[in-house]
């Protein structure tokens, strides 16, 4: 899926189903306030114990449909092997300036999985770059405005870290696990079966929910996602906060 339209928010993930499990519910909530949202998946996860490439395509497909993106697109890089090099960050750098977003939610900046790590200071690094008019790149043969977005936010993943800012998702809760569960091939459901992962367990399913319902506790609300910036960020006024019962 994708089209040469502008985005408000385009989340990046290091592989299919990391930004439906990671800020899906952020996704959700801005679309539900009229944004246009779209999801930049680096690789295509072949190198998952469970599925292929293809059959997670098609899952990413159903995802999309689910969180009502207006764009997704796949950079098809190498599941495991991309490095921060000039190559990749070119990608990332047509890709922001095709769709010119305004934010954009990128992987946790260190993770249980090295490549989310990576991906994290990949995309951090091209937003910078694609900022820089010097840098030529071209889409169908023509060439591409420099853009840079005003913030890169990092969501919260595997492993727990201290988040900056927390998304309040409780209206959006079962729309994001329905996006997670589109990916029947990596996730627990029952009666489906392959090789046994550290992410098709049960107990992992239920540790997102826990995350969530944590995070949502922090800020007095059922269910948040948490999120990492390394640029402050200021509100318009005292009426942006939740109100904490707490």
């Amino acid at each position: 899926m994708s089209t040469a339209l502008k985005l408000d928010v385009l989340a990046f993930g290091a592989h299919p189903d990391d930004v439906e499990l990671g800020c899906a519910g952020t996704l959700l909530v801005e679309s539900m306030r009229g944004k246009k949202t779209g999801i930049i998946d680096l690789t295509s996860g072949e190198l998952g114990t469970r599925g292929n490439a293809a059959l997670r395509a098609e899952e990413s497909s159903q995802a999309a449909e689910i969180l009502g993106l207006s764009a997704r697109e796949n950079l098809g890089l190498a599941d495991g092997f991309f490095r921060i090099d000039e190559s990749s960050q070119r990608k990332v750098i047509q890709a922001i300036r095709k769709y010119q977003p305004d934010i954009i939610l990128c992987n946790a900046p260190s993770d249980r999985h090295p490549d989310h790590g990576r991906a994290a200071t990949l995309v951090s690094e091209s937003a910078f770059l694609s900022g820089l008019s010097k840098i030529e790149t071209e889409e169908e043969g023509k060439s591409q405005n420099a853009w840079r977005p005003r913030y890169v936010f990092h969501y919260v993943q595997d492993r727990y870290l201290q988040p900056d800012f927390l998304v309040d998702i409780t209206n959006c809760f079962d729309k994001k696990m329905e996006s997670i569960k589109a990916f029947e091939s990596q996730f627990y459901q029952e009666g489906i079966t392959g090789p046994q992962t550290y992410i098709s367990t049960p107990g992992f399913m239920e540790n997102i929910v826990n995350r969530l319902k944590l995070f949502g506790k922090i800020i007095g609300v059922e269910y948040a996602e948490g999120f990492l910036t390394e640029k402050k960020i200021g509100i318009r006024n005292f009426d942006a906060l939740i109100q904490n019962q707490t």
